[in-house]
This record gives C-alpha cells, sequence and structure tokens, in this order.
C-alpha cells in the first residue's frame, strides 16, 4: 500500500491543477484561513489528494488538531453579529501572510521563482477575499437582526470547500471562476465601504452634535410695529 505521505505522489497534478490550487489557497485563507488548512492537510493525510511537498507540513496530526479546533471556534464566533467583525480584525495580520504562504508551498519545494511568484498572488488573493468579507460583513452588522450574519457565514462556510474541490477536479474551470470572483469581490467592496462610509459620517454629526435633532431652531427676530424709534409714534 502507498504511503499516505509519499512525496512523490505530488506529480500526479499536473500544471492547471497546481496553479489552481495555489490559487484557491489563497482565496481561501482571506475567507476561512483555518478551514482550508484542515480540509488540505486532512486530503493529504488520508491520501484524497497528492500534496506538493510543500504543503506536507499540514498533514502532521499537530496542525491537523490544531486547525481544526480553530475551526470549531470560528465556526461559532463568525455567526455573532458584531464578534465576527472583531474576529476578522484580530486575524488581519495572520490570513493575508498565510494565504502567501500556502500558495508558496504550492511551488516552494520545486521552484524558488515560482515559490515567489505564488506568495505574490496568494498573498493578493487573500488580501482582496478578505477586504470583501471584512466590509460586507461590517455592513451587515449595522442591521440589527442575525439571520443575514448567519445566512452570509454558511454560505462562506460552504465556498471554501467548494473552492478547493473545484481547484483540484476542474482547475480550467475554477480559474476563470476565481477572475469573476475577483471582479465581485472589488465591487462588494468598493460598494460596501462607501455604504460604511455614510454610515460612520452620520455617526460623527450624531455625536458631534450637528444631527438634524440637535441643531436648534432658528430664532426670528420680529420687530415690534410700537417702537419707540417709529416717527409715527
Amino acid at each position: 500500500m502507498q504511503a499516505a505521505l509519499d512525496p512523490t505522489q505530488w506529480l500526479t497534478l499536473d500544471t492547471a491543477q497546481l496553479i489552481a490550487l495555489a490559487g484557491a489557497l489563497g482565496w481561501a485563507s482571506g475567507v476561512r484561513l483555518y478551514l482550508a488548512v484542515f480540509l488540505v492537510g486532512l486530503a493529504g493525510y488520508f491520501g484524497w489528494l497528492p500534496l506538493p511537498p510543500g504543503l506536507a507540513l499540514l498533514t502532521h496530526p499537530l496542525v491537523l488538531g490544531a486547525s481544526g479546533f480553530m475551526v470549531l471556534i470560528e465556526f461559532f464566533a463568525d455567526k455573532i453579529p458584531g464578534l465576527d467583525s472583531l474576529w476578522d480584525v484580530v486575524h488581519a495580520v495572520i490570513r493575508i501572510p498565510a494565504g502567501a504562504a500556502l500558495a508558496a508551498g504550492v511551488f516552494g519545494a520545486d521552484s524558488s521563482v515560482m515559490g515567489v511568484v505564488a506568495a505574490l498572488l496568494g498573498g493578493s488573493l487573500a488580501a482582496t477575499s478578505f477586504a470583501a468579507k471584512a466590509t460586507s460583513r461590517a455592513a451587515i452588522n449595522t442591521s440589527p437582526e442575525p439571520f443575514s450574519n448567519i445566512g452570509a457565514s454558511l454560505v462562506e462556510d460552504g465556498l471554501v470547500p467548494l473552492a478547493l474541490w473545484l481547484a483540484v477536479a476542474h482547475p480550467l474551470v475554477f480559474i476563470p471562476a476565481l477572475a469573476v470572483v475577483l471582479a465581485l469581490s472589488i465591487w462588494l467592496t468598493v460598494l460596501c465601504w462607501r455604504f460604511l462610509k455614510l454610515i460612520l459620517a452620520r455617526v460623527r454629526r450624531m455625536f458631534g452634535g450637528k444631527s438634524l435633532d440637535t441643531v436648534p431652531p432658528p430664532v426670528l427676530s420680529l420687530k415690534s410695529p410700537f417702537s419707540k424709534n417709529d416717527p409715527h409714534v
């Protein structure tokens, strides 16, 4: 029986699959970093996916245990209004470098040049998807009901395994789909950011005493028709 961690297995992935896998890992890191690490590591551990040598570390039991634990924490934290945005802020410094590192791991052990290119693209993909997620979730949090948060979070939970599977099973479908998703992410980020700027501006006016409710009504100066200075009096 062939060992699950046989380093020669990665050769069964062609160039299109490697490029798609690097892109999927970069994108997924900005949305669900721990889920991406756990799923890829689990697939490599059981031999479901021939991992490149640069990603073999993800199959270590300690990495699987730590990432699996964080998946559970993030699953619940990401569905609580307010806490989801705080979670995004705390992990902003982790997801983008991790996306670059995971994408580089696809090529890093084989080609240093491709590893650097993959790191740049993976970090950019992680930053784009993270910006779309963080701004859209902050915009959703302006609504008092929690169901939109839960719905958005469940969609993200499903998109990550779908993206990883599609990258390996159908890379020529995944690559153009990723380009469309990136364009939509940029559009969503700009739209949500404009909305948040309007909300913040309104809040600043309210707390700055410049809202319509706090501005005193204008005082009308009425001249008495019986003024002593009137020559006719």
